[in-house]
C-alpha cells in the first residue's frame, strides 16, 4: 500500500549514515561529547543488538566501517550470541587452524584450534610429526569428577562437627542426587563427602567438599546446585554460618594424562635431546621459568578449549593451581631420557571440559570442531587436549634448545607484522621475506620495505 511516510531505519544504519556523512560527527570523530558521555544507560540490557550497537557507536565515535565489523558477527547468529552473554553488539572471531599428524591412543585425529597467536598450531603439527612413527601419544584418565565446596563459619566445636557430617553421607547423597536425576540417569552423581577444618586469619572454617561425577558435562552448574541445595543441611548440623557454596576450578579428580616418544634420529640428536632435558629440569626448578613454560603449554591447551565452547579460564585457573600444588609453582610436564636414548615427555593436568550444556552445545562452530575430532566423551576431549598441551611443550623446548625462540615464531609473525604496515595480496609475504632475511621484524621497517617495493613498482 503507497504511503507518504519515509522508510524506517535500523539503529546500526543510523549509524552508518551519520559516520559515513559529512555531518559534525564526521568531523569531530564523535556524535557526542567528551563532556556529555555517560557510560550510565538505562535500560541498555533491554536494547536489541542493534541498537546497543548504535549506542556504543555514537559514546565512542567508532563510524560507519568500524560499527559495520562489529554487527558482522560471521558464523555466529547474532539472536544466539544475544543469548549467550549479556549487553551484545558483535562477536570476536579468532581464527580456527587445524593441527595435522596427531595420533592419539592409535587414533588419526584433526585437531581444531582457536587461536590469535602466531607458530601455535605449526608447533602442534611438527611435534605430532616428529612422534608419529614412534606410535604418537598415549593418554588416560583419572576420572570424571568434580567438587563442590561449601564454607561453614563461626562452628563452636568443627573438629566435632566435622564428623556429624561424614555421619550423614547417606542424607547428602540424596540431597544430591535429588537434585539432577538427568545425571544419575547417565551414571553420574554424588561418589562423597570430605570435610575440612582450615585454618585462616579469620578463625577455623569448616570446608565440605561434595565429590561429584559428573560424566559429560563439565559440571559447574551440576555441583553448584547440590552444593546450594545442601548448604542449610550443614548449617543445621554445624550450628554455624554457611557462606560460600560452589565448585572448585582445581579439578584434581579429574587428571588427563599423555605420554610421547621422540627418537633421537627425529629430533636432531643427543644435543638437542639434552637440551630440551635441561630446560624442562630449568622450568620445574624456577618459578619465573616455569610461568612460560606453562603459559606455552595451554597455548595448545586453551586453542581446543576454546574451539570446543569450553570454558577456557577454568581449565587455565585449574591447571596453574595444580602446578603449585606441593607450594611451589613447577612445570605441568615431565621430560626424561629413556633406557634406549630417546626422549620421553608426558603432562598430567585437570582438565574439566564437558561436551553438553552452554557453548559447547549451542554454539554451531563449536559443534563443527567436535565433529572433527570425532570424541564421544569428555573424557576422551580432555585426553586429547592433554596431548596437545604435550605437543606443544615439547616444540618450545626444542625451540628454545636450538635456534630460539624467536627464529620459527618471527617467521610467521613477519606476515602480522607485514599487514599491519598496510601490505595486502601477494605483497604480504614478500614483505614478510625480506623482513626475516634482514632479522629485522618492526612495523617501521615493513612500511619503509613496502614504500620501496610500491614505488620500485611505478
Amino acid at each position: 500500500m503507497p504511503t507518504d511516510r519515509p522508510p524506517q531505519r535500523t539503529p546500526l544504519q543510523g549509524v552508518r549514515g551519520r559516520f559515513h556523512g559529512r555531518g559534525p560527527a564526521r568531523q569531530q570523530g564523535s556524535a557526542m561529547s567528551q563532556s556529555h558521555r555517560s557510560s550510565r544507560i538505562s535500560g541498555f540490557h533491554k536494547k536489541s543488538p542493534a541498537e546497543r550497537l548504535a549506542i556504543v557507536s555514537e559514546f565512542a565515535g567508532l563510524g560507519g566501517a568500524a560499527a559495520a565489523k562489529l554487527s558482522d558477527t560471521g558464523n555466529l547468529d547474532l539472536d544466539l550470541a544475544d543469548r549467550l552473554v549479556e549487553n551484545v553488539v558483535g562477536s570476536m572471531n579468532i581464527p580456527l587452524g587445524i593441527a595435522t599428524n596427531m595420533k592419539v591412543d592409535g587414533e588419526e585425529l584433526l585437531i581444531p584450534m582457536a587461536t590469535e597467536e602466531s607458530s601455535v598450531v605449526a608447533a602442534v603439527c611438527n611435534a605430532a610429526r616428529q612422534c608419529y612413527d614412534a606410535g604418537g601419544f598415549t593418554s588416560s584418565m583419572s576420572g570424571t569428577l568434580m567438587i563442590a565446596q561449601i564454607q561453614a563459619i563461626g562452628v563452636a566445636d568443627p573438629h566435632a562437627a566435622r564428623l556429624r557430617i561424614l555421619g550423614r553421607r547417606d542424607e547428602i547423597k540424596a540431597v544430591c542426587d535429588g537434585c539432577d536425576p538427568i545425571l544419575l540417569k547417565f551414571g553420574g552423581g554424588f561418589r562423597d563427602v570430605e570435610v575440612r577444618v582450615l585454618d585462616s586469619q579469620g578463625g577455623p572454617m569448616l570446608i565440605t567438599h561434595l565429590i561429584v561425577d559428573t560424566r559429560d558435562a563439565m559440571g559447574a552448574n551440576a555441583v553448584n546446585s547440590m552444593a546450594e541445595k545442601l548448604a542449610p543441611h550443614i548449617a543445621e548440623w554445624t550450628g554455624g554460618r554457611v557462606y560460600l557454596r560452589i565448585l572448585s576450578n582445581l579439578a584434581d579428580r579429574r587428571l588427563a594424562r599423555a605420554h610421547a616418544v621422540w627418537p633421537l634420529d627425529q629430533i636432531g640428536g643427543e644435543a638437542v635431546r639434552d637440551g630440551i632435558v635441561s630446560a624442562y629440569h630449568f622450568a620445574d626448578a624456577d618459578p619465573y621459568r616455569a610461568a612460560t613454560h606453562n603459559k606455552g603449554i595451554m597455548n595448545g591447551v586453551s586453542a581446543v578449549v576454546l574451539a570446543t565452547g569450553n570454558d577456557t579460564r577454568a581449565v587455565e585457573a585449574g591447571a596453574h593451581a595444580y602446578a603449585a600444588r606441593d607450594g611451589r609453582y613447577r612445570s605441568l610436564t615431565r621430560f626424561e631420557v629413556t633406557a634406549s636414548g630417546d626422549l620421553s615427555g608426558s603432562i598430567e593436568l585437570p582438565m574439566a571440559v564437558g561436551l553438553i550444556g552452554g557453548a559447547t552445545k549451542a554454539h554451531p562452530t563449536a559443534q563443527a570442531c567436535l565433529k572433527i575430532l570425532g570424541v564421544a566423551s569428555a573424557e576422551r576431549l580432555a585426553r586429547v587436549i592433554a596431548a596437545v598441551g604435550l605437543a606443544q611443550n615439547f616444540s618450545a623446548l626444542k625451540a628454545l634448545a636450538t635456534t630460539g625462540i624467536q627464529k620459527g615464531h618471527m617467521a610467521l609473525h613477519a606476515q602480522n607484522i607485514a599487514m599491519m604496515a598496510g601490505a595486502v595480496g601477494g605483497e604480504i609475504d614478500r614483505v614478510a621475506r625480506i623482513l626475516v632475511e634482514r632479522g629485522t621484524v618492526r612495523q617501521d621497517v615493513a612500511q619503509a620495505i613496502l614504500e620501496d617495493m610500491r614505488a620500485a613498482a611505478r
